[in-house]
């Protein structure tokens, strides 16, 4: 029998030789200056940037040169330096939602940041149907952050 996709999460873990509010502001008040908008966006070539609202509510969006913006979901934890968490659809409605949780925790000298993503079942019935580009996508876009939050 099929494992259910409601079972499954994606975790990925980074670590930062940042303080933990600098890890927190680097990944949501800059990443639309890191994301790999080229490759990980609905408008791809044409995507110009990519922001968080700083609060419960607040949009997740990309913008592309024509003006237009792409909802990809909505910020339900804002708990800085800690806790990001945000419906995720980038380019489906908002029905086939998952749920990304982004936590923040001190690690030596150090952050460490640990990301989950989660509700599969609003999009596909099966484990075996979740896309694979999920999983090599998110140690994609977390090597930019690390990359971006190193040289900040």
């Amino acid at each position: 029998m099929a494992e259910s996709a409601a079972s499954v999460a994606i975790r990925k873990s980074v670590t930062v030789d940042l303080p933990i509010e600098t890890a927190f502001r680097v990944f949501t008040e800059q990443v639309g200056a890191w994301w790999p908008l080229a490759t990980k966006s609905v408008g791809q070539e044409d995507s110009i940037g990519l922001v968080i609202e700083p609060r419960v509510g607040g949009r997740v969006y990309e913008q592309v040169r024509s003006g237009e913006e792409h909802e990809w979901g909505e910020v339900f934890a804002w708990e800085p330096p800690h806790l990001l968490a945000f419906t995720w659809h980038p380019g489906r409605g908002p029905e086939t939602h998952q749920e990304v949780e982004v936590r923040f925790t001190v690690s030596g000298d150090g952050t460490r940041l640990d990301l989950e993503q989660r509700g599969w079942e609003r999009l596909v019935a099966t484990a075996e149907e979740i896309p694979e580009h999920y999983e090599s996508g998110w140690d994609e876009v977390l090597s930019r952050y690390a990359e971006a939050a190193e040289g900040s």
